[in-house]
């Protein structure tokens, strides 16, 4: 048996294939946060489906005509009492907790099947860097830390978002918890949304996410801790780049699927893009819409 810590020959495949897995952070932490996007959309999407089903005829949201026709997966008791938690008027007596937990889980599911896939940029940086360290036998605080301080702002916000989406359908008590916001309200959500995509905040956070590697080289450090702290740096600028978009969601209902998917690849491609040129072009479609709204509704 070779005493290189590298060599993993006396190993069959598989052991092998595991050692290497092992000792590349990379593979690891890129394998966890495909599954827990996956994860995320597998979820979303039984919970979308649900949602279409328990809707009346005639108050359809967008996409609930495709949705009904999907399969209904057979789930465990606890998920479809996540669900139907989510899926149910405002609270009512014993189970508003409960139902308030729902909404918040709800929502940072939301935010790791679009938010996530948006930090690819940062967490590919974060690796590159890391290899480095690596070969040069410095210590590395594995990326999944980098992700969990990242995931911990937007788990954060999306408790604010629970709150918002029960203040907003207070006055509905009626509707669903999750149906589309009309009126006032949605086309404030929409001007909101709009406006933000101009805004100067909007773009220094906007150029924060685009070029993470100035701030995560100057900020390394072999402490997970301070590695953690970096994460939620990151976070809190993907949340100010972010955070009115998700204000569409309360126009369009916050469980439409296929706007969550159209948030999510904007927000990828807007992270990716040089030019201005998709942000305002976003915000100009949001201020126009936010307009026909109002003026529909009157």
């Amino acid at each position: 048996m070779s005493s290189h810590p590298d060599d993993f020959s006396h190993l069959d495949r598989a052991g092998r294939a595991m050692a290497n897995v092992a000792r590349n952070p990379q593979i690891t932490a890129n394998v966890t946060i495909g599954a827990g996007i996956a994860l995320a959309w597998l979820l979303l999407g039984a919970m979308a489906i649900r949602g279409a089903e328990s809707r009346l005829p005639g108050v359809d949201a967008p996409g609930d005509a495709v949705l009904r026709h999907l399969p209904r997966l057979p789930l465990p008791d606890v998920l479809e009492r996540f669900f139907g938690l989510c899926l149910a008027p405002l609270p009512v007596g014993a189970n508003a907790g409960q139902q308030t937990v729902a909404l918040v889980l709800m929502w940072f599911l939301m935010a790791i099947a679009t938010m996530l896939p948006s930090a690819a940029p940062m967490i590919r940086t974060y690796c590159e860097i890391a290899d480095t360290a690596r070969i040069k036998g410095e210590p590395v605080v594995h990326p999944l830390v980098l992700v969990a301080g990242y995931l911990s702002v937007w788990f954060v916000a999306s408790v604010a978002f629970a709150a918002l989406t029960l203040a907003v359908h207070a006055f509905a008590s009626t509707a669903q918890i999750l149906d589309p916001a009309v009126g006032i309200a949605g086309s404030l959500a929409l001007l909101i949304a709009g406006l933000y995509q101009f805004s100067g905040l909007k773009e220094a956070c906007l150029n924060k996410c685009k070029n993470p590697f100035s701030i995560l080289f100057s900020n390394w450090s072999a402490r997970p801790l301070r590695i953690f702290r970096l994460g939620m740096v990151q976070g809190v600028w993907c949340l100010g780049c972010c955070w009115a978009l998700m204000l569409v969601m309360f126009a369009v209902g916050v469980m439409n699927i296929f706007w969550m998917a159209v948030i999510g690849l904007f927000t990828l491609i807007e992270k990716q893009t040089a030019s201005r040129l998709p942000t305002r072009l976003a915000g100009a479609i949001l201020l126009v819409w936010a307009a026909a709204l109002l003026v529909v509704s009157a």
